[in-house]
């Protein structure tokens, strides 16, 4: 594949598969999981497409035999039964590298029948970063600021407005890669119209479609941020209990992703509720038809999509990071302080970044990193205020400002 953008993900896809037996690379549709998965394997099955899915549908188990392996089987969840028919097949040969599956919906979705724990690992991925995107990924900046690593300025300086258009020019490889803007925001369109109408259904054929879409519009409307239930449910017109099922199927779906509340008894009153993100900023434009110029003129959805857009490249880092980080957000009661993303590693230690759209961040910017190192002493490894301006610079021990862009650079 001549014209392969390499993503972060087949480093560890390919060290995994050499020595186990199968793999599964979960993620939204058009992520780019087949594109990705197809260069691991020998055999390719489609099992969204009718012709490839009848025999696996008949007798799975009869239907992987004989394929040349590794074999893989693209879009599980068309056909269940086929993670059954994996695991009968690795109970009997637990060679490495034999099966890749990847599918776009979570995979314990169907949690009580689930036959793939302690035979399939799961590796997440998600739409293209920008490094993806231009060839430009470095190493996860986490893993760069645990080991003592600083982070240098723009080499290709950034204004705000340019974020934004990154932001909402999708990591979906699809729409990312287009030149035109008008086919880039069809897309997206499309990409929200299919996954209501269609994805969705296909999952719970009982949800009412329009109500779900209102739903998924205030969701986008509402991205990175602690948003009260009753914002959200009443804006799509249903009750408590359709919104927390329409925030599971979206879940499900692979298009959303709360980032969990960090706890520490070092600390006391820390909110537990989560904060809701987009896994790409892009489907806010599919969602309601916003556009940059919109963007700019709105200082709350200006943050939020800065926010989001970070979010998502540090999702993408942390499947692959050898820090192996879980992500949370800080908030204490009435929000006196908060972290937008606190990536906590080994023995409880966390590097903390703000995300501020402004060009030109001081030390009272950072006074809430001040604040978590202060009260975690030792195990405060690093802060850092991304900004978007093109300097790095040190704005007080071990809390740095640098540019967005050093993510990718």
């Amino acid at each position: 594949m001549p014209d392969y953008l390499a993503r972060l993900v087949d480093g560890v896809a390919t060290e995994l598969l050499s020595e186990l037996p199968a793999l599964l690379l979960d993620g939204p549709r058009a992520c780019g999981k087949t594109t990705s998965a197809a260069r691991l394997a020998r055999t390719v099955v489609r099992l969204d497409r009718p012709a490839d899915a009848m025999a696996f549908q008949a007798d799975p188990d009869a239907a992987l035999r004989g394929l040349e392996e590794p074999v893989l089987l693209d879009e599980w969840q068309a056909v269940p039964e086929v993670l059954g028919a994996v695991k009968r097949s690795v109970d009997r040969d637990a060679r490495a590298g034999r099966y890749v599956l990847t599918g776009s919906v979570r995979a314990d979705l169907q949690a009580q029948t689930w036959p793939g724990t302690g035979r399939l690992v799961r590796l997440p991925m998600g739409p293209m970063t920008v490094g993806e995107r231009t060839g430009r990924a470095t190493r996860p900046v986490v893993d760069r600021l645990a080991e003592g690593e600083s982070l240098g300025p723009a080499s290709e300086p950034c204004d705000l407005r340019d974020y934004v258009e990154l932001a909402l020019r999708s990591g979906f490889p699809p729409a990312t890669l287009m030149s035109n803007d008008s086919a880039r925001e069809r897309w997206l369109t499309s990409y929200v119209e299919q996954l209501i109408t269609r994805d969705a259904l296909d999952l719970e054929e009982s949800r009412d479609p329009a109500r779900l879409r209102k739903y998924f519009e205030a969701y986008a409307l509402n991205t990175a941020g602690i948003v009260e239930d009753k914002t959200l449910f009443e804006a799509a017109g249903v009750n408590r209990k359709t919104a927390a099922a329409y925030e599971r199927l979206l879940t499900n779906l692979l298009v959303v992703e709360a980032l969990p509340a960090w706890s520490s008894n070092r600390l006391k009153r820390l909110t537990a509720r989560p904060k809701r993100h987009l896994v790409d900023v892009g489907l806010l434009t599919g969602a309601t038809g916003i556009d940059a110029g919109t963007v700019m003129k709105s200082g709350d959805l200006l943050g939020r999509v800065l926010e989001s857009f970070v979010v998502a490249h540090l999702r993408a880092e942390a499947a692959v990071a050898k820090s192996r980080p879980r992500l949370y957000h800080l908030r204490t009661e009435q929000g006196r302080q908060e972290i937008d993303v606190l990536a906590e590693i080994g023995a409880g230690r966390v590097v903390a970044f703000e995300i501020k759209a402004t060009s030109s961040p001081e030390a009272s910017t950072a006074r809430h990193l001040t604040w978590l190192r202060d009260a975690l002493g030792e195990r405060f490894l690093a802060g850092v205020v991304l900004h978007t301006g093109p300097s790095s610079f040190e704005l007080s021990e071990r809390i740095t400002a640098a540019p967005i862009s050093c993510l990718w650079e």
